[in-house]
């Protein structure tokens, strides 16, 4: 019996370690228009559209019927299971995970209180569990413990998104935007809040770095991801470049944040997850 991982689709992963998952994906709407993340509409399709509509997108938590889908095709084959989900304080996502595992043996859900390449960061932590020999029940209790221990922190290029999901007024996003105001977000105890404040992209790229190391910097040996919104890589190749020391100038997995983050922090931003030392 081997230990399948199930992820919703708001896990931000390196492309190498997707194709070992199980991905229950999340509804993503454009006023009337309904689109199955990552299955009808992809990333590059998503920040295109995000860009262009005159609304803003929301988002539907998957329903306990499909996760219990994926429940049944592990149990077929003899799998258990553990699940890795958004926070439970960001979406109803664990939520329906924990109802649909409640009729099954052997699968196990971990909120993993943070999102997008934060919860990416579990979740490649759990496939090298997996690659250990660890059975699923051990696994999901290691996972527990250990997502204390993961941060993650991004510059904003705009405030127009945060402005438009009605998380800041016109007016504080007018004069931000004349100063050129970069917020950098982070996630703590499961929801997103503001960590530090930046005058231009070239000083949020210094913040991003010093609140890193404020928190004692990346632990090398576990898994680390570097994330971007919006369908230019280029800010984050920037940040890598100036930012390679941090992680001890090893390779670094890069990946375009999901479509769920994406709606809130909009395009051009930059983002790093990791545990700490």
């Amino acid at each position: 019996m081997s230990v399948r991982i199930i992820v919703d689709s708001t896990a931000d992963v390196s492309p190498a370690s997707k194709a070992r998952l199980t991905v229950v994906p999340l509804t993503i709407h454009f006023g009337t228009e309904e689109y199955v993340d990552g299955v009808t509409i992809s990333h590059k399709e998503f920040y295109d559209k995000l860009v262009t509509s005159d609304v803003l997108p929301t988002t539907s938590q998957p329903t306990p019927a499909a996760f219990a889908d994926v429940f049944e095709q592990a149990a077929a084959e003899g799998d258990s299971a553990v699940v890795i989900t958004i926070s439970s304080k960001l979406s109803g996502t664990y939520q329906s995970a924990c109802i649909a595992a409640e009729d099954f043996d052997n699968v196990y859900v971990v909120d993993s209180r943070n999102a997008a390449i934060g919860s990416g960061c579990l979740v490649e932590y759990a496939l090298n569990l997996v690659d250990r020999g660890m059975g699923a029940e051990e696994i999901a209790r290691t996972l527990t413990q250990e997502r204390e221990n993961i941060r993650l922190f991004a510059v904003l290029d705009t405030l127009e998104y945060l402005k438009k999901g009605g998380r800041i007024s016109s007016a504080v996003a007018f004069v931000g935007g004349m100063l050129s105001i970069k917020p950098v977000i982070t996630v703590a105890d499961g929801l997103v809040g503001v960590a530090a404040k930046a005058r231009g992209a070239r000083q949020g790229i210094t913040t991003l770095m010093n609140l890193v190391e404020g928190t004692g910097g990346i632990d090398t040996v576990k898994p680390f991801l570097l994330g971007y919104s919006g369908n230019d890589a280029a800010p984050l190749g920037a940040f890598a470049e100036k930012a390679a020391d941090l992680w001890n100038g090893q390779d670094a997995a890069q990946t375009q944040m999901c479509s769920v983050i994406g709606t809130h922090i909009g395009p051009g931003a930059v983002a790093v997850a990791y545990f700490t030392k």
